[in-house]
């Protein structure tokens, strides 16, 4: 005997079916019997699909439909293809998300989320046609939103627009990144510091140098990311599942690719060689690479911002980053270098990711990778991590440095590092004695040279001035 929950609990779903069997969906749910088997399937991450992957499923859709359309598809019930339209450009703009219930991880190389993705479509427009989901007769996710198109030719081409827009993102974080150093570059210009090299001192530069360093490798990284975009720019949509087009008109896979190209303003061209653009997926690990040389930036320049910030009063204290936070439940007064140490956690992450998207992209077999979802999710968090850890360096931590010039002179006051400015005026042998006889004095190389009478306070100081430690040879 049926209890009375179950009854209404059957009364709240419908009834769809695959070529499995059947299952209860809820009655009012835009997902389907796929998306639902999905769901069940695969409890992996517990993460949605990246939504930037399914906002650019939903354009590429936009894209397949209009071609359909144009080539005569729903021309005897134009409102069906408008309400196609409305459903594509809405999960474009991100208000159909919660629909998407599959996991970020999954197998079948991406199937479960185009087909989330094609019910989606084909229920949110039944409702706009006054329809209850669940009317495939009427529009099928299928032979409608999935008409001319597999997974594997939509899902990379979905991937690549969602990359494209994030690594849009990541190139104007750079250049803010690199216009920040830059003006700390100007505003430090003045201020002489102990150069090192191998963590031990080695000659007088200026901190607005050391700025400008940081500045021109991430000039380097901006570059690089711009120039992604082309390879990312090529295409395998309307080559089906394979990559030779099998099942789709030849007109459709023709112009397929232009739909795209207009709804976007992005300059997709179709694959000359589809096949090879549907089995093989190195693109994405050359992508890859170029966001973990952005990561090594990221990380070695804020190890650098923590050790010039190390201290206060026992370390370098050359700079002094923002006060962001407390940082110790037992030491007083204790402050982190908190925004270094997550950008550079964001950093260690891209580059772990790179080796899965390596390790994921040389799986591939014969005509397909059937590791897409894996390849998407670390390629797009990637994007994702290094906007945030670009945004957050520059305008919690760069914009806000200081330098600390009492304690840089200092430093050049005291340091044997001042010794090698002596190497042009009495020569490397004479430098070198004069600097060990400061050190056996317990003096400073200054203090030494002064009271021995080698150089005037004048001369001593015009030789460690900010134009002569970074004047090109002498």
């Amino acid at each position: 005997m049926t209890d009375k929950s179950t009854r209404t609990s059957i009364e709240n779903c419908r009834i769809e079916e695959d070529s499995l069997g059947e299952l209860a969906v809820p009655r009012e749910a835009l997902y389907g019997i796929h998306a639902l088997r999905s769901r069940n399937n695969f409890p992996l991450s517990g993460r949605p699909v990246h939504g930037a992957l399914i906002h650019a499923y939903g354009d590429v859709k936009l894209a397949c439909a209009a071609t359909n359309h144009g080539l005569g598809s729903w021309s005897e019930h134009p409102a069906r293809a408008e309400a196609i339209f409305q459903a594509c450009r809405e999960l474009g703009a991100g208000l159909l998300d919660e629909h998407i219930i599959v996991d970020a991880l999954q197998g079948g190389a991406g199937t479960s989320t185009n087909m989330n993705v094609n019910e989606v479509i084909a229920n949110r427009a039944l409702t706009v046609l006054g329809e209850l989901p669940g009317h495939y007769d009427i529009l099928s996710p299928l032979d409608d939103i999935n008409l001319h198109q597999s997974t594997n030719d939509t899902y990379p081409t979905a991937l690549k627009l969602a990359a494209i827009r994030l690594l849009r993102k990541l190139e104007e974080q750079l250049v803010g990144l690199q216009e920040a150093f830059q003006e700390k570059e100007q505003a430090f210009a003045h201020v002489v510091k102990v150069g090192r090299t191998e963590l031990q001192d080695a000659v007088l530069t200026t901190l607005g140098r050391t700025m400008s360093a940081f500045a021109e490798a991430f000039a380097r990284d901006r570059w690089r990311v711009y120039k992604c975009e082309e390879r990312l720019r090529v295409i395998n949509l309307g080559g089906t599942a394979i990559g030779t087009g099998l099942g789709a008109p030849r007109r459709y896979i023709f112009r397929v690719s232009d739909a795209l190209r207009e709804n976007t303003g992005i300059g997709f061209a179709r694959a000359e060689n589809m096949v090879d653009a549907t089995q093989n997926t190195d693109v994405f690990v050359e992508v890859s690479g170029i966001l973990k040389a952005c990561a090594v930036s990221l990380l070695k320049i804020s190890s650098d911002l923590r050790l010039m910030d190390s201290g206060p009063d026992a370390g370098f204290g050359e700079i002094i980053l923002p006060k962001m936070q407390a940082g110790s439940s037992i030491m007083p007064g204790k402050v982190n270098p908190v925004i270094p140490e997550s950008v550079s956690q964001a950093a260690m992450a891209v580059m772990g990711n790179d080796q899965v998207i390596a390790q994921a992209c040389s799986q591939g077999n014969l005509e397909l990778n059937a590791f897409m979802p894996l390849i998407a999710d670390c390629l797009l968090c990637n994007c994702e991590l290094l906007v945030n850890a670009c945004a957050m360096l520059r305008e919690k931590c760069v914009s806000g440095v200081e330098a600390d010039e009492k304690r840089c002179l200092h430093h050049v006051t005291g340091a044997t590092a001042s010794a090698t400015a002596l190497v042009a005026s009495f020569g490397y042998k004479r430098a070198s004695e004069i600097a060990a006889h400061a050190k056996a004095a317990d003096q400073s190389v200054h203090d030494y040279i002064i009271e021995q009478g080698i150089l005037s306070e004048e001369a001593y100081t015009a030789l460690v001035s900010p134009e002569a430690v970074c004047r090109l040879g002498f």
